[in-house]
């Protein structure tokens, strides 16, 4: 039971903004060109769960330089796809911060891709810890973990983490902190984030934001 919410922990790609689109396009002009034939959405999907580099090791192992090159260069052109947060997070940051909410940022991604989209959207100020993804593997975890042992006078039910793919739900419920399922992505797939029984979970930023306003006063 959540009485009081001291730190938010944050997903980026799907919870922050809708980056998951501008990914996808920037994995497919980095690697088709090298590998000489086209590569599906899913194809590209199905290899989430490590950091970019994984993703070019799974899908253009020969050319894995010049792949992640390629790969930082488009993400960073491509990023007008993605211009801005999605509408009402910056403000639900703002606030958070007013209240004197700790805000940590833990993404899968690498941390150059993490730092491009950070600036872009100027929210770099808003996270004072930053945890990447790794090219060997899903960190979720251990980067939660990792910001919580930056915190260890809070509760972990004074903790919670926003996510909005299921491996967030599961990897909250190792390390035991409270997950906000994050359904208002158009990338979202709601039913199987209700399947793993989130333990909150929302369809629109500004509800989200007004139970939050409740639960750090």
């Amino acid at each position: 039971m959540i009485k009081k919410i001291k730190a938010v922990i944050f997903d980026l790609d799907g919870t922050i903004a809708n980056t998951l689109p501008l990914c996808i396009r920037a994995f497919r002009e980095s690697i088709e060109p090298l590998i000489g034939q086209s590569i599906s959405d899913q194809e590209i999907i199905s290899t989430f769960g490590p950091s970019e580099e994984g993703t070019i090791m799974a899908l253009a192992p020969a050319h894995y330089q010049q792949g992640v090159s390629n790969y930082l260069s488009n993400y960073e052109v491509l990023h007008e796809i993605c211009p801005q947060p999605f509408e009402g997070i910056r403000e639900m940051l703002a606030d958070l911060k007013k209240h004197q909410v700790e805000t940590a940022l833990v993404t899968g991604k690498g941390a150059l891709s993490t730092a491009i989209s950070l600036k872009r959207f100027d929210l770099l100020s808003f996270f004072k810890l930053i945890e990447t993804g790794s090219p060997k593997g899903p960190r979720k975890v251990e980067g939660i973990q990792a910001v919580l042992n930056h915190m260890p006078d809070f509760k972990k039910t004074e903790v919670i983490y926003v996510g909005d793919a299921p491996s967030d739900i599961t990897a909250c419920k190792d390390v035991g902190i409270p997950i906000v399922a994050a359904a208002w992505a158009e990338t979202a797939e709601a039913d199987k984030l209700r399947a793993l029984a989130p333990d909150f979970m929302f369809y629109d930023v500004k509800d989200f934001h007004g139970w939050l306003l409740e639960k750090v006063k």
